[in-house]
C-alpha cells in the first residue's frame, strides 16, 4: 500500500534542520503484515531525542531510514498468529501504544525482567529490520530501514506484535502515544530503576519529556520532587506540574539540595555528573538519558565507596511494556499522572524538521504529530 511519512536521507546535516532538511515528506510502498506483524494506522507520533540523536549523527543508524517510535494507532489488519490470546489479544480496530523495544520473551535479557534489553529486539533494532527480519517498506524500488521496530513518523506502519500493547478506547490516541517511550521511560526510570520509597524526595536533572515524565511519575507514587535543568522557562513548568521546589544546576550545587534518588535524564555528560553530586550518601543515580557514544564524565570513585552510592543504568526504563503500560493507564485513569500536560505542541508531519531544531535547541517537551 502507498504511505506519506518521514524519511531521513542523511545523518548529521548542519542545524537549522529546517535549512539542511534531512528528514524528506516521502510517498513509501509498505507491504502488508506478514507472520506475527499487524498494520497499523498512526494516529499520534511524539518527538523524541532519540529521533534527535540518529538525525545529528549521535547514533548512527543505517539510512534511508523512516523515523518515529513513540506512537499510537488503530489496528487495520493482523498477521497470522499476531492476534494472540487472552488478555493480551489484538483485533482489527483496537488502539495500541507502540513501543520501541520489542521483546521476545525467550533471550537471556528478557528473563531479567526489564533491567536488560531484549537481545532479539536489539539486534533487529540496529540493522534497521523488524523482529522477524527483512523490511516492509520501500522508496521507488529501493528498500528503507525501520527506526527501532515501529518507524511512526508515517500514516500506517507494519510492526512486530511484540512491538505493541494493547490500551482501551477510553484512552486518547495523545495520551497513547507518550506512554509507549516518554513515559515508559522516565517513570520506569523511578518505579523500576530508583525504587523511592514512599514521602522520599527524588531529583530529576533534565526535565525534557523523559524528565517531566519522571517528575509526574514520582509525584503519583507520593514522592516530592526537585526538578533541575538549565532552561528557566522548563523549571517554571516543573513547578507548575507539582516540583516541590526547582534549580538550575549552578543553583542546586549552591543549594546543597540532595535526595536518596536522583534521576539523570539529559544525556549529557555535565547533567550525569550534577546527578551524581546531587545524590545522598546510601542512594542511587539513576541514569536514563542517551549521549553521544563518546561522551566522558568526570566522577569521584572515592565519594561512591565512602558513602556507599551506587550508579544504576536503565535503558527504556528497565521497563517490560505489557506489565507497565497498563499501570501507567490505571494511575492516569485515576487522575493521579496527567501525561497529557508533556505535551508542548501539536504539529503536522510536514513540520518535522523544525520540530527537530525545536527540540535541539531545548524548547520543547514533547512535540505531538498528529495525523
Amino acid at each position: 500500500m502507498n504511505i506519506t511519512g518521514a524519511v531521513l536521507e542523511e545523518a548529521g546535516r548542519p542545524r537549522p534542520f529546517s535549512g539542511s532538511v534531512p528528514l524528506t515528506i516521502s510517498e513509501l510502498d509498505l507491504e502488508m503484515p506478514g507472520p506475527g506483524e499487524l498494520l497499523v494506522q498512526i494516529e499520534a507520533a511524539g518527538v523524541c531525542h532519540s529521533d534527535l540523536s540518529v538525525v545529528d549523527g549521535s547514533r548512527l543508524r543505517p539510512v534511508p531510514m523512516l523515523l518515529g517510535h513513540e506512537a499510537a494507532g488503530i489496528i487495520m489488519s493482523l498477521g497470522a498468529g499476531s492476534a494472540g490470546s487472552g488478555r493480551g489479544r489484538l483485533a482489527i480496530g483496537d488502539r495500541v501504544v507502540m513501543t520501541f523495544l520489542p521483546r521476545c520473551g525467550l533471550c537471556a535479557g528478557c528473563a531479567t525482567g526489564g533491567r536488560l534489553p531484549c537481545e532479539v529486539g536489539s539486534a533487529a533494532n540496529n540493522a534497521g529490520t523488524l523482529v522477524g527480519g527483512g523490511r516492509r517498506l520501500s522508496r521507488n524500488g529501493v528498500p528503507v530501514n525501520h527506526h527501532l521496530g515501529v518507524s511512526a513518523f508515517a500514516t500506517h506502519a507494519v510492526v512486530s506484535r511484540s512491538s505493541v500493547v494493547r490500551v482501551d478506547p477510553d484512552v486518547p490516541a495523545d495520551v497513547a502515544a507518550v506512554l509507549g517511550c516518554a513515559v515508559l521511560t522516565g517513570g520506569g526510570a523511578v518505579l523500576n530503576a530508583g525504587h523511592p520509597a514512599l514521602g522520599e524526595t527524588v531529583i530529576v536533572v533534565g526535565l525534557g519529556g523523559v524528565g517531566m515524565a519522571a517528575l509526574l511519575t514520582a509525584i503519583a507514587a507520593g514522592n516530592p520532587v526537585v526538578g533541575v535543568d538549565a532552561l528557566p522557562e522548563k523549571l517554571e513548568h516543573a513547578l507548575a506540574m507539582g516540583a516541590s521546589e526547582a534549580f538550575t544546576p549552578e543553583e542546586l550545587a549552591e543549594s546543597g539540595v540532595t535526595a536518596s534518588v536522583v534521576v539523570e535524564a539529559a544525556g549529557n555528560p555535565r547533567a550525569f555528573e550534577t546527578a551524581v553530586n546531587a545524590t545522598a550518601p546510601g542512594g542511587r543515580t539513576v541514569t536514563v538519558g542517551l549521549p553521544s557514544p563518546t561522551a566522558m564524565a568526570s566522577i569521584s570513585p572515592l565519594a561512591l565507596v565512602a558513602q556507599a552510592r551506587s550508579i544504576v543504568g536503565s535503558y527504556l526504563g528497565s521497563a517490560v511494556p505489557g506489565r507497565d503500560i497498563p499501570r501507567y493507564v490505571e494511575l492516569w485513569r485515576a487522575g493521579r499522572l496527567p501525561v497529557e500536560e508533556l505535551i508542548s505542541s501539536r504539529i503536522s508531519l510536514d513540520g518535522i524538521n523544525h520540530a527537530m531544531d525545536q527540540l535541539a535547541e531545548g524548547h520543547a517537551i514533547r512535540q505531538l504529530i498528529e495525523f
